[in-house]
Order: C-alpha cells, then sequence, then structure tokens
C-alpha cells in the first residue's frame, strides 16, 4: 500500500523530481568539466529543461495530490510551469553570447537557472503553508546568486547584496505570516484551511497573518509599494538575468499569489480583496509615472513590469474564473514582450562594449531597421495599442473587472495605460526620428535573431490566432471553481 502511494506521489511530482535530479547531474558535470565547458552546459541545460516541459505536458492529471496533500498538480500548475520553463529557455538561449563577451560565463549560471526554475515549478503547485515557503526560499536563493554572478563589477555586487538584504526581509514577512495563520488555524494545509474558513470560523489574528503573506508576495512580483529593489537590481544584474527576473520569477509568483488567495482563502475575499486592489493601484501608478524620467532602458522596463504587475492583479483582485483567465493570458503574453525586448537590449553594442542607454537606440532604424520594428513592436504592444497582444492581454483583464463591478479599478487601468503609452512611444521616437553618431554593431548571434524574431511574430499573431492559449488559460483557471 505504502509503496503505491509513493509511486503515485513520485509519478505526479514527477516533472520536479527529473529536474531536480538533472540539476544536480549538471552540477556534477560542469564541476568536472570546467568553466571552459560553460556554454555546452548551458546547451545541456536548455535540453534538460525542454525535457521538463515533455515531462509537464504528458503528466497533466487533473486534481491530483502528492506526499501528503503538500504538492497539488492540476490544469493551472501544469499549464504556468510550461511558462517557466519556457522563460528559463529562452533566457538560456539569449544569455550565452552576452556573458561570454563580459567574461563572466561560468556553468554555474544554467545550474542556477534550472534549480530556480525547479523553486518556480514548485511554488505553483504548493498546496500547503510550509512547501510554500521551502520552494519560495528555493528560487530566491538561487536569484541572489544570479543577481551577483558577476563578482568583479560593483553593480552586480550591489544588485545581489540589495536583492538579499530585502528579500530575507519578505521571507521574514512571509513566515510570520505562516505562523499567525497556523497559530489561529491549527493547520497548514490548503484544502483544511479552506473547510475551516467555510465553517465560518475566523479570528482577527488570521487576517492580520494573511496581510503578512499578501505583503511577502507582493515583494516577490515587485508589487508597489514593495517594489523599491526592482530599479536598482535590474539595472545593477546582468542584462540576461534582469531578463530572467523580468519573465519566469514573475509568472511563477504571480501564480503562487493566485493559489494562495483562490484555494485556501478563497472564501475571505471581503478580506483580502481591498488589499489586492490597493497594490494593483499603486502598482499602476507607481509603473506609469516611475519610467518617465528614466534614461536608462533597464530601468525603465522595471518600472514597466511594476506596472504590469499591477494589472495582472486586477484580475485577481475580481475573485472570478474570468479574471484569473485574464491574468494567465497577461503572464503568457508578458513572457513574449519582455523577452523580446531584452533580447534586443542585448544585442545592443557600440564598438563591442555593452549600451544600456534610451539614447543609445538613437538612429537604430537606419542601421538595424528589422530590430527598429522588432522594438517597436514590442514597444507598441507594452501599451496597449491594438491589434498587438498587450492590447488584448489588458482588454481580458479590465472585462474581468467591469463584470465583477470593479469599474473603478478598470478605469485608472486604462488611465496609466495611457500614462504609460508616453514613455513607451518616446523609445519609438528615439529610433526613428533621433541621430546618432555612432551606430550600434550588426554582428549579432542568430539565436537572438531567431528569440527577437520569434517574439515579434507571437506578439503580431496572437491577434490572428488567440484561440488556443484562450481554451488554455480557461481550461486553467477553471482548476479553481470546477469543484465549486
Amino acid at each position: 500500500m505504502l509503496g503505491n502511494l509513493l509511486l503515485i506521489d513520485i509519478h505526479t511530482a514527477f516533472p520536479e523530481i527529473y529536474l531536480a535530479l538533472a540539476s544536480m547531474a549538471l552540477l556534477l558535470y560542469g564541476v568536472f568539466r570546467g568553466d571552459g565547458k560553460a556554454e555546452e552546459v548551458c546547451r545541456l541545460a536548455v535540453i534538460l529543461l525542454l525535457g521538463g516541459i515533455y515531462f509537464v505536458y504528458q503528466n497533466q492529471t487533473q486534481n491530483a495530490l502528492a506526499f501528503n496533500g503538500l504538492f497539488k498538480l492540476d490544469g493551472f500548475s501544469s499549464y504556468l510551469k510550461i511558462l517557466c520553463l519556457s522563460a528559463s529557455i529562452l533566457t538560456l538561449m539569449i544569455s550565452v553570447n552576452y556573458l561570454k563577451l563580459q567574461n563572466s560565463l561560468r556553468f554555474e549560471f544554467p545550474v542556477l537557472v534550472m534549480l530556480a526554475t525547479l523553486g518556480m515549478m514548485m511554488m505553483v503547485s504548493a498546496n500547503d503553508l510550509i512547501s510554500v515557503y521551502i520552494a519560495v526560499e528555493l528560487q530566491s536563493l538561487s536569484l541572489y546568486v544570479l543577481a551577483a554572478i558577476r563578482r568583479d563589477t560593483y553593480k552586480s555586487t550591489e544588485a545581489g547584496l540589495k536583492y538579499f538584504i530585502l528579500g530575507a526581509l519578505s521571507s521574514g514577512m512571509l513566515l510570520y505570516g505562516m505562523s499567525l495563520v497556523y497559530g489561529f488555524s491549527g493547520t497548514t494545509n490548503f484544502d483544511s484551511l479552506a473547510v475551516v474558513f467555510e465553517s465560518g470560523t475566523l479570528h482577527i489574528g488570521i487576517v492580520v497573518g494573511l496581510v503578512f503573506m499578501i505583503a511577502a508576495l507582493a515583494f516577490k512580483i515587485s508589487g508597489a509599494p514593495f517594489h523599491m529593489w526592482t530599479p536598482d537590481v535590474y539595472e545593477g544584474a546582468p542584462t540576461p538575468i534582469t531578463a530572467f527576473f523580468a519573465v519566469g520569477p514573475k509568472v511563477a509568483a504571480i501564480g503562487l499569489f493566485i493559489r494562495v488567495m483562490m484555494d485556501p482563502f478563497a472564501d475571505l475575499i471581503g478580506q483580502w480583496q481591498q488589499v489586492i486592489i490597493l497594490i494593483s493601484i499603486a502598482s499602476m501608478v507607481v509603473g506609469a509615472f516611475g519610467a518617465i524620467a528614466q534614461t536608462n532602458i533597464k530601468r525603465l522596463l522595471a518600472y514597466s513590469s511594476i506596472g504590469h504587475m499591477g494589472y495582472a492583479l486586477i484580475g485577481l483582485a475580481t475573485g472570478t474564473e474570468e479574471g484569473i483567465r485574464g491574468i494567465i493570458i497577461y503572464m503568457t503574453l508578458y513572457l513574449a514582450m519582455s523577452i523580446g525586448a531584452f533580447a534586443i537590449i542585448i544585442a545592443m553594442r557600440k564598438s563591442d562594449r555593452v549600451v544600456e542607454n534610451i539614447s543609445d537606440l538613437a538612429g537604430l532604424s537606419k542601421s538595424h531597421p528589422m530590430m527598429a520594428m522588432a522594438m517597436a513592436i514590442f514597444m507598441f504592444s507594452m501599451a496597449g495599442i491594438p491589434p498587438l497582444a498587450g492590447f488584448l492581454g489588458k482588454l481580458y483583464v479590465f472585462l474581468s473587472a467591469v463584470e465583477a463591478g470593479l469599474y473603478g479599478l478598470a478605469v485608472i487601468g486604462v488611465l496609466s495605460s495611457v500614462v504609460a503609452a508616453y514613455y513607451y512611444i518616446r523609445i519609438i521616437k528615439v529610433m526613428y526620428f533621433d541621430e546618432s553618431s555612432e551606430m550600434i554593431d550588426r554582428n549579432r548571434p542568430g539565436v537572438l535573431n531567431t528569440v527577437i524574431a520569434g517574439s515579434s511574430l507571437f506578439t503580431v499573431g496572437f491577434f490572428l490566432y488567440p484561440s488556443p492559449i484562450i481554451a488554455a488559460a480557461g481550461v486553467a483557471a477553471n482548476s479553481f471553481f470546477d469543484i465549486l
């Protein structure tokens, strides 16, 4: 009997078990091969992560629990795991040449990306407060090291230190909130907590604990007013690491946010909805106005990311199936737009040196017309200009807010999008109308061209054929409501 239960547990969590074993094997391979084979280790990591996508796709059992309810597999977790794995693969693809030119490509880099990805996959499948904390820490510890991977540079070291200190603070808040919830409910299991709250039992200590947990999770998605680390870490970390921070961890953290709010605390929506609305509004406003004065494009995209998380939280604030579906669609499109934009930043070099200022994009339309066109697509899409993917992403979350009666939140979202359009269009203006005395280098790896072209086609083509992603997002969102 125990043997059968163990086999079921292993089958349910097989993608995570596979990725953990693959990470350890890759670490040993890198140790014996050395930094001279770091590029080879990166290629192997991409292959192993593709294997992870295969196993997730093959393991789409609906509503299966494992390890005494600590781990949950459903359509929601499967969809977000594929997004997280895709983000890691694309990050590794665009990173290798950049880090080689910076003499920063070490075999530890792909191993840390894989371990962070393992943490992300566990986050979206967590079904217990204990497994939530373990998953968050596994992801966070890997990200702290990645932020400071260029040990010989002041900015990277500073970014890693800031991220670590503030991340430790958020982890303490998360753990304290969990301890309060456990202390006043007597359980850490999500299903058991849901039963407790259905009975109408609610102590003020649980509400306080929930607020602490929301604050910690808001830090993980860089939601205002817990966003202070984001611009400095984005600017200081190597650009490929910044690209990774902007996509994979954000998808996983949003997934965990949804999991925590909609599984154990769904019946307490009256207690947490207003907090989510406030964080959403603050994030949209900070993201819209904070980016206007930025001259560094990575800092600008940091504030842009804060705004995008605010838009995503609109869907969570509704507490409805349409809202959750809107978030899932939005994060899918956000991944494609962000990876494409960061791939272009990585490709920007002048006289073989890295450039990151917005002014460095001047004249790009003349020297690299295709790259300028791709950047224009991503900027217009992030601004929400129809018929690009970003417009449809915002449309779904705004419509979910209107259907839930949150008219004010939807209006604020539209107004902040209008403000944000200013700095997105400013980048397009610099590319097409400003003159530059020094052109961006023409030589860039083919893999960067492939990622940029693929992201551009996805951003443009989603409007023409959105049904596969919309259908898959609907199935994922239904995981929280099919038992009601």
